[in-house]
């Protein structure tokens, strides 16, 4: 059902958001962190309203909902801060293709962030990011994520991160889940690049079923990979008032960082199919050299079934059944018959 996606109920009201997807926690958990190159405050919330008093404390203010099966809180998050319901509604449906609006006063962003479960599969969980002036929503389907980084650098004040606006915030957001999906395509890629040396070693039955699983993963991964690329390049084909040129630079880096993934990811593909035809043609030279000794067998009992046929009928007068030593000659020419045969099979090089 990984590939399956959800669609709107065509029958509700555009703009009234409706939480489409699967539930993955009971609660939903709002923390905020306010922060500017001097101060920085991080609680955790528990009614909208309380994150107005930060907004006008702050210059910098990220608010980051976890669970998003409770719409209550997103149409209160859009009214109170003017966001509009088209946008509520695509935050609470998980089943979006990854993409970003820009427009001068909001930056908005669907991207997948993906991350191994069970059984190593690949999953993705819908991130959603809303950005104006001095806020920035960012809506999670669960608890947990690639962020901890980003935080650790906000409490501590480690590198430029405070001493920025929130764009390059969103954009440091963006960067930690493409270099998940990078950590991930190294990870696949070793999966790969190690069935490859399976393969040439000792080639089996579970090789093709590793082979298949793989693909499985590959095409998933690239499913979520294409859409956030286009969504990621959207920052370089449009401009807006709340990215400066200097931030501009980061967001072209990013588009080429992703690039790489789906191009790396591309170069899996390709590898894959290649390993497909190695098995087949090795299944099948097996299956041929098989084929090969059942047919020299055969061929070599031929002549012999003949010369039994002939001395196995019911004739009364069979001139060699009465000779002394006949057996032994039959047994003699079925030996020479059987050696020449493969002698000559031999000298052909045929086994």
């Amino acid at each position: 059902m990984r590939f399956v996606v959800h669609q709107k109920n065509k029958s509700e009201i555009p703009g009234k958001p409706i939480f489409i997807g699967t539930k993955k926690q009971d609660t939903i958990h709002i923390t905020l962190m306010a922060y500017d190159d001097e101060r920085f405050v991080e609680v955790t919330i528990e009614t909208i309203e309380d994150i107005l008093k930060y907004t006008e404390q702050y210059k910098n203010v990220w608010v980051n909902i976890d669970g998003i099966h409770d719409v209550a809180p997103i149409k209160k998050i859009c009214t109170l801060f003017n966001i509009h319901p088209l946008i509520a509604e695509d935050i609470a449906n998980t089943g979006l293709r990854s993409k970003s609006d820009i427009d001068d006063d909001f930056i908005f962003t669907v991207i997948k962030m993906m991350f191994l479960g069970k059984y190593q599969r690949l999953h993705a969980e819908q991130v959603s990011m809303y950005l104006t002036k001095n806020i920035l929503f960012t809506f999670q389907e669960q608890r947990g994520d690639v962020f901890d980084p980003i935080r650790e650098r906000l409490r501590n004040k480690k590198g430029r991160i405070r001493a920025n606006n929130l764009s390059y915030l969103k954009y440091c957001l963006l960067d930690t889940i493409v270099d998940n999906y990078h950590l991930l395509v190294e990870i696949f890629g070793e999966n790969v690049e190690e069935l490859e040396d399976r393969i040439l070693s000792n080639p089996n039955k579970d090789i093709l079923e590793s082979i298949n699983k793989n693909k499985i993963e590959l095409n998933y991964f690239k499913k979520n990979i294409r859409p956030a690329r286009e969504a990621i390049s959207n920052f370089k084909n449009y401009k807006t008032p709340l990215i400066t040129k200097r931030e501009q630079h980061f967001f072209n880096d990013l588009n080429e960082l992703i690039g790489r993934v789906y191009e790396a990811l591309e170069n899996y593909k390709s590898m894959l199919s290649e390993q497909l035809t190695v098995y087949s043609t090795h299944v099948n030279y097996k299956l041929n050299e098989i084929m090969k000794l059942l047919t020299i067998f055969s061929v070599v009992f031929i002549p012999i079934t003949f010369i039994a046929g002939i001395y196995g009928t019911n004739f009364e007068f069979i001139p060699e059944l009465k000779l002394k030593y006949g057996y032994f000659i039959m047994w003699g020419f079925i030996i020479a018959v059987a050696l020449s045969m493969l002698l000559f099979f031999r000298k052909k090089k045929w086994f």
